[in-house]
């Protein structure tokens, strides 16, 4: 049976072309005791991606030249040799860009997927990875009171949108940031969102101002950039920034040299927030009540999301540049086979 993966081809100056990458194919290995063999339905495709093309030291380890980029996907199982997983299980796996995994079942970031929670490919959004970095992010960091007002920007994303919604249910104002009229309508109108600012109509400043009066008490960073030197001058004394990434940087030629988050709210003279950078592994024993969670949202009509499906794993760079340029609308999904 045959593989297709994706392998970083070189390293990228800015956004990553084409020749950044290479298609392989090749056979699946014979399966030894404790591994299953999974086919895979659906790739995620995610900003932090960017960050591990580079050679630079960061959280985790950069992706060699010549490893299958890195992500997550959910498939099912269609061989196994092992006592936990039985041919037909849905899992979802962090085994990247590829179109059959085998992987051993001890596997931490392997897991079973129970359907009740939502369908498979809502299992790399909103009650997967993207959800789950919300949902923490948010109650961990962002230690939510009711009546405070949140903003978050890339607001019609797959975590941003979970980020406000969440804010909603939990007593507070939230305010989203998104690109485009489209969005900020999806944002305010489908999602419920108190406000959604267009930060590309150019009024950010002043249309930020009017939508917080009471200052901002939590600000979720998804961005950075321009967007957060916007927020910072209106964060309230005990203020909480959670910093989950900041996009707008990314496919910066050198990300060494970026305004990062930390930067810019160190330098505020008053009201310096309590802010860190974090990631959803931090908390990884609760990723099951986080889903459950999450899932009973959904299925209580609270949670409302979207997603972008692009077909076949081989247009997956072309998916990818396109997010890191904020033309999906919701989670950015690749459909690399039918069931």
């Amino acid at each position: 049976m045959k593989n297709t993966k994706i392998v970083l081809a070189r390293r990228p100056l800015g956004e990553p072309d084409d020749s950044c990458f290479r298609l392989i194919q090749e056979e699946t290995p014979a399966l030894r005791d404790g591994q299953i063999l999974i086919k895979v339905l659906w790739l995620s495709l995610d900003p932090y991606m960017r960050g591990r093309m580079n050679d630079v030291k960061s959280y985790a380890k950069p992706v060699e030249i010549g490893e299958v980029m890195v992500g997550e996907s959910a498939g099912v199982v269609i061989e196994s040799r092992s006592d936990k997983y039985q041919v037909g299980d849905y899992v979802t796996a962090h085994m990247g860009w590829q179109s059959m995994i085998v992987v051993d079942d001890s596997l931490p970031r392997l897991m079973k997927v129970d359907l009740n929670n939502g369908t498979l490919s809502a299992h790399l959004g909103v009650v997967g990875m993207p959800g789950r970095t919300a949902y923490f992010g948010l109650l961990e960091l962002g230690k939510p009171v009711a009546g405070e007002t949140l903003v978050v920007a890339a607001a019609s994303g797959a975590v941003g949108s979970v980020v406000g919604q969440m804010a909603k249910i939990l007593g507070l104002r939230a305010i989203g940031i998104a690109g485009g009229a489209d969005k900020c309508r999806y944002v305010k109108e489908e999602l419920g969102f108190d406000a959604c600012i267009d930060y590309k109509a150019g009024n950010l400043a002043q249309e930020l101002k009017q939508a917080c009066p009471n200052g901002v008490d939590i600000y979720f960073e998804n961005v950075g950039g321009e967007v957060a030197r916007t927020v910072a001058p209106l964060l309230n004394e005990g203020a909480r920034v959670p910093i989950c990434g900041y996009v707008s940087d990314y496919n910066a030629e050198d990300i060494t040299v970026v305004d990062h988050p930390t930067q810019i709210f160190k330098r505020l003279s008053a009201h310096q927030p309590e802010s860190r950078f974090f990631v959803v592994t931090e908390w990884m024993e609760r990723w099951p009540d986080a889903t459950r969670q999450l899932g009973q949202w959904v299925k209580e009509g609270r949670l409302r999301y979207r997603e972008s499906i692009g077909e076949g794993l081989e247009r997956a760079p072309e998916y990818f540049r396109g997010l890191l340029k904020g033309r999906n609308f919701g989670k950015q999904l690749v459909k690399v086979a039918e069931e």
